[in-house]
């Protein structure tokens, strides 16, 4: 998809990967760029640099992405673009309070439904639309530092491939972004984790590496290519790919 002239959806956007991607989407010549985020923070800021939209709430609530996709539509017209991107890092195993859990769950997944619950039936009936869901690397392989993030990004990935399944003769696109490390807050103090092992991805070039997949229409948006060697090696040898991830979890832990 090309963007110029696109109504687009960014949340998530007040710093990192989302601002990157809505400047981006903004140079591209989108029609008009919404950015979202639970705090107003820079949000208004980036709105004016781009000659776009703000919206305050949050993507955990469904109410929010209803109200956000009623303002972004009566501001610029249908959404053609709804780039789901808020998610957080929280270190957490069996033992995480179900609260942690929950968080997580309504950011990294239910987000993702509700965005598609206001717009996806919308696309389909245009036969034109595109839906770009942020998960992580994890989703595809997993998070040796968190349960909480690795269960609910492979949800976020699943949730993406049953919309492309479903919707994708529609005229609906679906893409999943799968980054490792990106230097953004959300690493400070990661660097040397597992997710930086093939190094640390600007948002500048991940936003770029969004909108040249969006122009080949591809599921997997993958700023760091290797990640999909990982997977292969995963699928075609589980019981060895896990032999290695526990090693990697030892070395992690000076073992």
């Amino acid at each position: 998809m090309k963007l110029q002239d696109k109504v687009v959806v960014v949340t998530g956007a007040s710093g990192g990967i989302g601002a990157a991607i809505a400047r981006r989407f903004a140079r591209e010549g989108a029609k008009g760029v919404v950015v979202a985020d639970i705090t107003a923070g820079p949000l208004e800021s980036l709105a004016r640099e781009i000659g776009g939209m703000t919206f305050v709430g949050d993507v955990g609530k469904e109410v929010d992405i209803i109200a956000l996709v009623a303002r972004t539509e009566e501001r610029f017209g249908p959404v053609d673009v709804f780039c789901s991107n808020a998610g957080l890092v929280r270190e957490g195993d069996e033992e995480a309070l179900d609260s942690e859990w929950e968080l997580n769950w309504s950011v990294h997944v239910m987000s993702h439904v509700y965005a598609a619950r206001a717009v996806v039936k919308k696309m389909a009936e245009r036969g034109s639309g595109y839906i770009v869901n942020t998960a992580s690397a994890a989703g595809l392989l997993t998070s040796i530092p968190s349960a909480t993030y690795a269960v609910t990004k492979h949800a976020a990935v699943a949730f993406a491939e049953w919309l492309a399944i479903t919707y994708g003769d529609r005229g609906v696109k679906v893409s999943v972004l799968c980054p490792q490390a990106v230097r953004t807050a959300m690493i400070q103090g990661r660097e040397g984790g597992s997710a930086s092992v093939d190094g640390i991805v600007e948002p500048d070039e991940l936003a770029e590496c969004v909108v040249r997949t969006m122009d080949e229409e591809k599921f997997l948006i993958l700023p760091h290519p290797q990640v999909l060697d990982y997977m292969r090696r995963k699928t075609a040898d589980y019981d060895r790919w896990l032999a290695g991830m526990r090693r990697l979890r030892g070395k992690m832990r000076g073992e």
